[in-house]
């Protein structure tokens, strides 16, 4: 019999919905996750997939876009339709649009398959964080040799304020909250510029060009402010 103890560690780990009907894949979840410290229950449906994700409350989903019954992209729409949990879709669609679709569509990350289990685990940590961050406000989020204080509304490099405009800060501020996760250039343009601007990924360059310059030593092979091409735009932090 487990001792009470060791019932309610178990329990305190964070629960893992993997939604996948490829039974490789699913085998070597269900080997990985446990070891580092995850608790793991699967669905290879959607249907089912989305039961699950109503009755167990999982920390975390890691989901499959190719389901038999509905689509990946409409699962999301359908778990952001209520919940907030973070939702890392996990596909052999490579292409751009899938990336895009997915991610306007709620998902906190995509990952192309084949993959290293060692990217999976750091994607997981970072959606987590983000999830446990809560409300971003008076949150100082460190990314490399940059600052941002998001109470103060202020950024720094090396410690120095770096002076920047209003759009730019905006533009780094919403890279700060969602920190590590990738935002479209739709999801973008819709926050900064309004949601009649959401194909004016023209200003988005120009911005982005003039942030580098400020914040990275060599705005030509950025460290933090990463390109997801065809996609968006990431603030990577370690």
């Amino acid at each position: 019999m487990t001792p009470p103890e060791l019932r309610e560690t178990t329990a305190a780990l964070p629960l893992v919905l993997v939604v996948e009907d490829e039974p490789q894949l699913v085998r070597l979840l269900r080997a990985t996750l446990p070891p580092h410290g995850y608790r793991v229950v699967e669905a290879t449906t959607a249907g089912q997939g989305l039961v699950e994700a109503s009755t167990r409350s999982p920390d975390i989903v890691l989901l499959d876009l190719g389901l038999p019954d509905l689509d990946g992209v409409e699962v999301v729409r359908r778990i952001r339709s209520w919940s907030t949990m973070p939702i890392v879709v996990v596909s052999a669609r490579g292409q751009e649009q899938d990336k895009v679709q997915a991610l306007d569509a709620g998902a906190d990350d995509y990952l192309t398959k084949p993959f290293g289990t060692g990217e999976l685990l750091a994607r997981m940590r970072v959606a987590l964080r983000h999830a446990t961050r809560g409300d971003a406000e008076g949150a100082l989020v460190q990314a490399g040799e940059l600052t941002v204080d998001l109470a103060a509304r202020l950024v720094k490099r090396r410690g120095e304020e770096v002076r920047l405009t209003r759009t730019e800060y905006r533009l780094v501020a919403l890279l700060a909250q969602h920190a590590g996760k990738v935002l479209t250039h739709r999801q973008i343009l819709r926050e900064i510029w309004g949601p009649g601007s959401v194909e004016e990924t023209h200003y988005l360059r120009v911005y982005m060009a003039q942030l580098r310059h400020k914040l990275e030593d060599d705005p030509t092979r950025p460290r933090q402010l990463l390109t997801e091409t065809g996609v968006g735009y990431r603030l990577k932090v370690d």
